[in-house]
């Protein structure tokens, strides 16, 4: 093993370091399921309010769809991530319990520590990378719902702008107003 004092810091450094990351990313993904629910709550209760079978009844319904899968992506990945973060916080112990070995000798358990503190880093960053798949296809059906509802607002709105007003009424009064 090397003199080098650094020796230590530097095997603790890289899981410390992801840990950070993991952690970081299991709050973003929380922030995310959060407004998840908040979305399908809202979504959920508009739908009542729209006839079965009307664009608009049909638009909601497609979104409660997509969010139930966006809701199941982000709970995967945060249990992923969840994962990741406890291999991090595995290895950087086991590294420092290894490099403790090293100064007394121990080559055996050295290497053993270092093979073990590798193998679950390895896993750790494998999740880690995983949990960001998810993380994107989630962000894909978040991007297709919001896609969506401005095409349809996009309509909506300019076949209420084409439409002249009666007489003694304003444009805003033949608006359909948004439902909270």
């Amino acid at each position: 093993m090397t003199d080098n004092p650094f020796a230590v810091l530097t095997a603790v450094v890289a899981p410390a370091i992801l840990t950070n990351a993991s952690s970081i990313l299991c709050l973003g993904t929380s922030n995310r399921i959060a407004r998840v629910v908040d979305r399908t709550r809202v979504v959920a209760a508009e739908i009542v309010s729209f006839e079965a079978g009307s664009t608009e009844y049909l638009l909601r319904v497609k979104q409660l769809e997509r969010l139930q899968a966006r809701a199941q992506l982000l709970f995967r990945a945060l249990r992923i991530t969840y994962a990741s973060l406890g291999a991090f916080a595995a290895a950087a112990l086991i590294s420092v319990v290894g490099s403790a070995m090293a100064f007394y000798d121990l080559k055996f358990v050295f290497q053993a520590a270092a093979v073990a503190g590798l193998a679950i880093g390895a896993f750790g960053v494998t999740g880690l990378v995983a949990g960001c798949i998810l993380m994107v296809q989630e962000t894909r059906l978040a991007l297709q719902n919001i896609s969506e509802e401005a095409e349809f607002a996009r309509i909506r709105f300019k076949h209420f702008a084409e439409t002249p007003p009666a007489p003694g009424s304003s444009l805003e009064s033949q608006m359909p107003l948004e439902k909270p």
